[in-house]
This record gives C-alpha cells, structure tokens and sequence, in this order.
C-alpha cells in the first residue's frame, strides 16, 4: 500500500525543494512580475495575452527562447522599473521605445544605466538589432537628444563593435560600455 503514495511523496517534495531553493519559473509568474524577469534556466519571461471564452483579454507569463547568460533568477526591482521608465505589464518590447526622448533619457540616467543590468542589457540588444550602439546612443542622449533620435533612425546608425574585443574600445563620458550583446 506504500507503494501509490510514493509519487505523490516524490511530486509533493519536488514542489517543496523548488519553493526551497528559490527558482523562478516564468509559468508561476504574476502578470505584475513577469516583464523584465529572467527565469532559473537564464531565458527571459515574456507577457502575452489570450482571450478568455468570455470575450476578456487575459494575461500569461511564459518563457521566451532568449537566453541572458549573466543573469538568472532576478525579478527586476521596482526601482529599476521606475528608473528605466520601463512597464511591467509590457506585452513584446521593441526599439521603438529608443526612438522617445522621454524614455532613451530615462534609460541612459545614471539611476538606470549604471544600476539595472538587466534592462540595460535588454535594450543594449534591442538597439545592437538596429545597428544601433547603446553606449554611443546614451553619449548622444546626454549631448544632444534630437540628435541621437536621428542617429537611430538613420541607416548610418552608430555601429558598435559586434564580435570584437569589448576591452580594446575606448568611450567617452561617465558611462562604461553596456553588456556585449547576446546572440
């Protein structure tokens, strides 16, 4: 009679270490903690919405297939939230964003870009996919806004370095060079 209580034994304890050691799994995640947080396994979570039987836009946290290698298991802060000028309730993020004023300003502050590695590290990548280079986008923002708005747009986008020696590049101004990308 042991013998049907064991995987159950086995499945309960398995819970129970998962809750121990502390892991975050995007599925288990709340809607107001998804965005911006990296699972146990390194993938970031990911927002989507499905609709209900009832007609009503829904919300599920999920595991996307990009992998940030430098970090797991982090749920971002709210003060990197509001600092980055980031929202959690995001569903999808896009480059778009880098082309507002208002939020490349946000996100190249000193309370964003040197403290949320996270965020940074996530639109690092989103600007490297437009040939953009964050760091010099960030120099721009702090020099003239308009024209690093107009960097981005055009096709002459500030190219970075991609796949070369992150050591060997020299930068000017109070910020140290955003994480390489990830591919």
């Amino acid at each position: 009679m042991a013998l049907p209580k064991l995987p159950l034994l086995l499945f309960l304890s398995s819970l129970l270490l998962r809750a121990a050691l502390g892991e975050i799994f995007c599925d288990d995640l709340p809607k107001d903690l998804c965005a911006f947080s990296i699972a146990s396994s390194g993938k970031r979570c990911l927002l989507e919405t499905y609709l209900k039987r009832s007609g009503k836009v829904a919300y599920l946290c999920r595991t996307s297939e990009v992998i940030v290698e430098r970090l797991a298991d982090h749920i971002e802060t709210d003060e990197c939230v509001k600092a980055c000028g980031v929202d959690r309730n995001s569903v999808g993020i896009s480059s778009d964003s880098l082309l507002e004023p208002q939020f490349s300003s946000k996100l190249c502050s000193t309370s964003c870009y040197l403290r949320c590695p996270n965020i940074v590290d996530l639109y690092f990548n989103l600007a490297a996919g437009e040939g953009a280079f964050l760091p010099d986008l960030c120099a721009a923002v702090r020099t003239n806004p308009r024209r690093s708005m107009m960097q981005l747009m055009s096709s002459g986008a500030a190219y970075g370095p991609v796949g070369s020696d992150m050591s060997r590049v020299s930068f000017t101004g109070a910020f140290p060079p955003a994480p390489a990308p990830i591919y």
